[in-house]
Protein backbone atom coordinates (compact mmCIF):
# COMPACT_ATOMS: atom_id res chain seq x y z
CA UNK A 1 0.00 0.00 0.00
CA UNK A 2 1.43 3.33 -1.08
CA UNK A 3 0.87 6.36 1.10
CA UNK A 4 1.34 9.97 0.13
CA UNK A 5 1.09 12.48 2.96
CA UNK A 6 0.87 16.20 2.29
CA UNK A 7 1.93 18.93 4.69
CA UNK A 8 2.61 22.66 4.66
CA UNK A 9 -0.78 24.03 3.74
CA UNK A 10 -2.64 26.79 5.52
CA UNK A 11 -3.89 30.33 5.16
CA UNK A 12 -1.88 33.14 3.64
CA UNK A 13 -2.50 36.64 2.37
CA UNK A 14 -2.37 37.46 -1.33
CA UNK A 15 1.22 37.77 -2.47
CA UNK A 16 2.42 35.34 0.17
CA UNK A 17 4.21 32.02 -0.21
CA UNK A 18 3.75 28.46 0.93
CA UNK A 19 5.71 25.27 0.35
CA UNK A 20 3.80 22.03 0.25
CA UNK A 21 5.57 18.76 0.95
CA UNK A 22 4.48 15.25 0.06
CA UNK A 23 6.15 12.32 1.76
CA UNK A 24 5.89 9.12 -0.27
CA UNK A 25 6.03 5.77 1.52
CA UNK A 26 7.74 4.05 -1.40
CA UNK A 27 10.93 4.82 -3.28
CA UNK A 28 9.91 7.66 -5.59
CA UNK A 29 11.91 6.12 -8.43
CA UNK A 30 9.29 3.36 -8.58
CA UNK A 31 6.89 5.89 -10.14
CA UNK A 32 7.28 7.55 -13.51
CA UNK A 33 5.69 10.84 -12.56
CA UNK A 34 4.86 12.67 -9.37
CA UNK A 35 2.78 15.79 -9.22
CA UNK A 36 0.17 18.01 -7.67
CA UNK A 37 -3.37 18.82 -8.59
CA UNK A 38 -5.95 20.97 -6.86
CA UNK A 39 -9.67 21.13 -6.56
CA UNK A 40 -11.79 24.04 -5.44
CA UNK A 41 -15.37 23.51 -4.24
CA UNK A 42 -17.73 23.00 -7.15
CA UNK A 43 -14.91 22.92 -9.69
CA UNK A 44 -13.20 20.21 -11.69
CA UNK A 45 -9.81 19.11 -10.50
CA UNK A 46 -6.92 21.00 -12.07
CA UNK A 47 -3.41 19.72 -12.61
CA UNK A 48 -0.83 22.10 -11.17
CA UNK A 49 2.62 20.65 -11.71
CA UNK A 50 4.43 17.40 -12.42
CA UNK A 51 7.97 16.07 -12.35
CA UNK A 52 9.45 13.05 -14.03
CA UNK A 53 11.41 10.79 -11.72
CA UNK A 54 13.35 9.53 -14.76
CA UNK A 55 14.85 12.79 -16.02
CA UNK A 56 13.62 15.53 -13.69
CA UNK A 57 11.57 17.20 -16.41
CA UNK A 58 8.90 19.44 -14.96
CA UNK A 59 5.59 20.72 -16.25
CA UNK A 60 3.61 23.57 -14.72
CA UNK A 61 0.06 24.63 -15.56
CA UNK A 62 -0.50 27.94 -17.29
CA UNK A 63 -2.30 29.74 -14.44
CA UNK A 64 0.61 29.14 -12.06
CA UNK A 65 3.55 29.44 -14.44
CA UNK A 66 6.20 31.73 -13.01
CA UNK A 67 4.73 31.45 -9.51
CA UNK A 68 4.77 27.72 -8.67
CA UNK A 69 7.60 25.24 -8.99
CA UNK A 70 7.94 21.54 -8.27
CA UNK A 71 10.97 19.66 -7.02
CA UNK A 72 11.87 16.19 -5.87
CA UNK A 73 14.20 14.88 -3.18
CA UNK A 74 14.87 11.26 -4.09
CA UNK A 75 16.72 10.59 -0.86
CA UNK A 76 13.85 11.75 1.31
CA UNK A 77 11.21 10.37 -1.10
CA UNK A 78 9.53 13.75 -0.91
CA UNK A 79 8.08 15.99 -3.60
CA UNK A 80 7.62 19.70 -3.02
CA UNK A 81 5.44 22.43 -4.45
CA UNK A 82 6.78 25.92 -3.91
CA UNK A 83 4.02 28.47 -4.31
CA UNK A 84 4.91 32.15 -4.54
CA UNK A 85 2.83 35.28 -5.17
CA UNK A 86 -0.30 33.41 -4.17
CA UNK A 87 -3.63 34.71 -5.39
CA UNK A 88 -7.16 34.20 -4.04
CA UNK A 89 -7.92 32.00 -7.05
CA UNK A 90 -5.25 29.59 -5.84
CA UNK A 91 -7.51 28.68 -2.93
CA UNK A 92 -8.25 24.95 -3.13
CA UNK A 93 -7.54 21.54 -1.70
CA UNK A 94 -4.16 20.44 -2.99
CA UNK A 95 -3.36 16.80 -3.63
CA UNK A 96 -0.09 15.03 -4.21
CA UNK A 97 -0.25 12.19 -6.73
CA UNK A 98 1.83 9.46 -8.29
CA UNK A 99 1.05 8.59 -11.89
CA UNK A 100 2.33 6.60 -14.87
CA UNK A 101 2.68 9.71 -17.00
CA UNK A 102 2.26 13.50 -17.11
CA UNK A 103 -1.22 13.56 -18.72
CA UNK A 104 -2.63 11.61 -15.79
CA UNK A 105 -1.70 14.49 -13.50
CA UNK A 106 -3.19 17.20 -15.71
CA UNK A 107 -6.17 15.54 -17.40
CA UNK A 108 -9.22 15.91 -15.13
CA UNK A 109 -10.81 12.92 -16.87
CA UNK A 110 -8.10 10.62 -15.57
CA UNK A 111 -7.58 9.39 -12.03
CA UNK A 112 -4.06 9.06 -10.66
CA UNK A 113 -3.59 5.59 -9.17
CA UNK A 114 -2.16 7.04 -5.97
CA UNK A 115 -2.92 10.28 -4.25
CA UNK A 116 -2.72 11.85 -0.80
CA UNK A 117 -5.59 12.89 1.41
CA UNK A 118 -5.23 16.50 0.38
CA UNK A 119 -4.34 19.68 2.20
CA UNK A 120 -6.14 23.01 2.23
CA UNK A 121 -4.58 26.19 0.90
CA UNK A 122 -6.51 29.39 1.49
CA UNK A 123 -5.45 32.74 0.08
CA UNK A 124 -7.39 35.61 1.52
CA UNK A 125 -6.89 39.10 2.87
Amino acid sequence: QVQLVESGGGSVQPGGSLRLSCAVSRDTSSFDTLGWFRQAPGKQREGVASISTRNGYTSVAGPVTGRFSISLDNIKNTVYLQMNNLKPEDTAMYYCAAAPDVPTIFDPRQTPPYRGQGIQVTVSS
